[in-house]
């Protein structure tokens, strides 16, 4: 399993409403994240390239998602820095497809 609901668990305290709107967010927003930070990184569009994986950051570390959450914060710190195409090129794809498991993982666990 790529995701663990520990961190949610605590804060959420057993309150599986608080869980279940958390999980549609994520499956709300962060797909759409994901395809527009890609479209930055085509575009080399490095301001937006740093703030959409800043906005990515925390949804996958609710998720206890370490190592998305580390590419995540890796991607939002090269997009501080011109000429770091080449870096982010490498760790999109890690990013993109950590995403889109556990999209997949959880839409089917939650039979959403």
């Amino acid at each position: 399993m790529i995701y663990s609901l520990d961190k949610l668990n605590e804060m959420a305290e057993g309150d599986e409403e608080f869980i279940n709107s958390v999980i549609a967010v994520f499956l709300d927003e962060v797909p759409t994240d994901l395809e527009l930070l890609e479209q930055a990184i085509e575009k080399k569009d490095y301001g937006n390239v740093y703030q959409l994986a800043h906005k990515i950051k925390p949804n996958v570390d609710l998720l206890g998602m370490e190592q998305t959450r580390a590419n995540a914060l890796e991607i939002e710190t090269l997009g501080k820095t011109e000429g770091s195409g080449d870096a982010i090129d490498k760790l999109f794809p890690l990013l993109k497809n950590d995403i889109h498991q556990v999209v997949s993982e959880l839409k089917k666990d939650f039979n959403l």
